[in-house]
């Protein structure tokens, strides 16, 4: 089901891990697919939706590399798929490995290991020239790339509908996951990235997380402090404070497991140890 964010502006969630497909409207009835997800027959569904709506994919983007965000169905066609230039290398790299599906397969939550279309994962080409804006026709939509969660994440800003696609950042179900081990100084890019996600904040008056509710103007502001402030604890050590820790339901019990995880990856690291 197509849930409206903002006019012209639309998601599609899949209840498994609250995967965010944004959808934005062009300018010809086509349609911009971002972070298409997550099962088959959820991608079937979202093309059969479009299909109904006279709405036919266009363009495509990804706003990073993970398993969960480059993911396509031979349903919603052949249009041409996009990522940052690092996220395009990182694809292509991975899938030039003769072992790519089994990693890829690895990577899945066990449930929907045989639902999840391994084929088109990760064709994501380079956006052209300064990679800038992705080129399609309908309202611009303005490329923040930015460290931080993962190599090649972007946001984007839909201007004009004034809606930030966040990828995964900004989550009120999921705790800030930084890249603790591959990145040199991953506490410190994922400030930065959140400082890149700040200086568009008076430009938006909606916005999508990759995972969790879609919120408004003021809510980006909080996630913003509170992702700022997970980061910070994680860094400097203190008590964490932040709702997303515990369970928001029975099931996400591991969400808890994730964040300490991260404070043990983030001492071995020599930061602080966090209480």
């Amino acid at each position: 089901m197509l849930t409206p964010v903002a006019p012209g502006v639309f998601a599609h969630q899949s209840p498994l891990l609250r995967n965010n497909t944004v959808v934005v409207q062009g300018d010809d009835d086509g349609v911009l697919l971002v972070d298409p997800g997550i099962t088959e027959a959820e991608m079937r569904c979202l093309a059969d939706d479009l299909r109904a709506l006279g709405m036919p994919v266009v363009a495509g983007f990804a706003t990073h590399p993970d398993w969960d965000h480059a993911l396509w169905h031979p349903e919603l066609g052949d249009a041409p798929r996009w990522g940052t230039a690092a996220c395009a290398a990182f694809l292509r790299d991975l899938r030039s490995q003769s072992d790519w599906q089994q990693r890829f397969a690895d990577a899945l939550p066990p449930e929907i290991i045989t639902d999840v279309p391994i084929e088109p994962f990760g064709l994501i080409d380079a956006l052209p020239r300064d990679g800038a804006r992705v080129p399609w026709n309908g309202p611009e939509v303005r490329v923040v790339a930015h460290p931080g969660h993962a190599i090649g994440h972007a946001a984007l800003v839909v201007e004009g509908c004034r809606v930030l696609i966040a990828g995964d950042m900004l989550s009120d179900v999921f705790v800030p996951m930084p890249d603790l081990e591959g990145a040199d100084d991953p506490l410190g890019d994922y400030l930065a990235g959140l400082d890149a996600l700040a200086s568009v904040a008076d430009q938006v008056d909606a916005f999508v997380p990759g995972h969790g509710s879609a919120g408004d103007a003021t809510q980006l502001r909080q996630r913003l402090a509170l992702d700022r402030r997970y980061i910070e604890t994680l860094r400097d050590g203190g008590v964490f404070e932040d709702p997303r820790i515990d369970a928001p339901e029975p099931g996400w019990e591991w969400v808890a497991d994730l964040h300490a995880g991260q404070v043990d990856s983030a001492a071995r690291r020599g930061g602080a140890s966090p209480r």
